[in-house]
């Protein structure tokens, strides 16, 4: 397949398009590099993919940026990430997620793109949605703006396939991990920190639990909607067993064999208490994750004690 992939220095976008350049596709991708976080770590990863890969430094608000050609999908994982920086910075979701995705969409439309992948959020669940979180409940009560942006997606995407018959599938994400993670997301902080000796802070008195996702069942979700033909709308993309954050902390101390600093800190702003998906409409479709818990702290601290040494 010939494939464009916006955000292939990003965590995922990265890992999914090193398996798809090994499954013999061919992709070509958009990346800005932006300073969100430390862009060595983008560069780094863009170092991994092999020079059948096609880069495009670009910004995907701009007009123009997305390079035109026929592909046989879109998979749209670039924008702006984070919760908390949400409340601080909103414009920039605004800009990446909302006017981003619209670039996108016109993209797509102006290309004749077959399907259209993009990249939704747990986070669209909020504070009132029953556990686990089903595809079908109602998803209006965000509890950030980033979670507002990512609603707004599945909601453009469903006018375009109405108006223009673009076939779009939303993926929701649940808290990913893994090599080559986001240093702004809890499981690479308590690596980072508790090697270094440092303090972790856990907030809501470490009452959470998150529905932690290995990064290559993440891939295998995606790779799974990119080939099926009878799909739905929006899927939820993760292990389906959720962690206490208390047993996660102490399976990376185990680990590390090194025990956390911790600091009991008040719940944040934007945070909700527990993520847990039903995953059984991607099951359907022969969804399976692989990666237990202890070997994919494995993979995470094997990777950050030799890229950070």
């Amino acid at each position: 397949m010939n494939l464009l992939l916006t955000g292939t220095a990003g965590f995922i976008g990265n890992a999914l398009a090193l398996s798809l350049l090994a499954d013999g596709h061919s992709v070509v991708g958009v990346d800005n590099l932006n300073d969100y976080y430390d862009p060595a770590l983008k560069r780094a990863r863009l170092r991994r993919l092999p020079r059948s890969y096609v880069h495009h430094y670009a910004d995907i608000t701009e007009p123009g940026a997305l390079p035109d050609g026929e592909y046989d999908a879109v998979i749209h994982l670039a924008g702006q990430a984070g919760v908390r920086h949400s409340i601080e910075n909103p414009y920039a979701y605004i800009d990446a997620n909302v006017t981003g995705f619209q670039r996108v969409l016109d993209f797509c439309d102006r290309n004749q793109v077959p399907r259209l992948l993009y990249a939704s959020s747990s986070s669209v669940y909020g504070h009132d949605a029953q556990s686990p979180y089903s595809e079908v409940q109602r998803t209006d009560t965000p509890a950030s703006l980033y979670a507002v942006t990512k609603k707004a997606n599945e909601q453009m995407a469903h006018a375009y396939q109405r108006l223009h018959g673009l076939a779009t599938v939303g993926m929701r994400f649940f808290t990913v991990y893994g090599p080559f993670g986001r240093p702004d997301m809890a499981p690479f902080k308590f690596v980072d920190r508790i090697s270094r000796g440092l303090p972790i802070d856990l907030y809501n008195g470490g009452d959470h639990s998150r529905d932690f996702t290995h990064v290559d069942d993440i891939v295998a979700g995606v790779k799974l909607l990119l080939s099926a033909q009878d799909v739905q709308p929006v899927y939820n993309i993760a292990s389906g067993r959720p962690v206490h954050l208390g047993e996660f902390v102490a399976a990376i101390e185990a680990r590390l064999g090194k025990q956390a600093t911790v600091r009991m800190m008040p719940m944040q702003p934007g945070d909700v208490l527990s993520t847990h998906a039903d995953i059984s409409r991607l099951a359907a479709l022969g969804y399976s994750p692989a990666m237990p818990l202890e070997d994919g702290l494995n993979s995470l601290v094997d990777w950050y004690q030799e890229f950070y040494g």
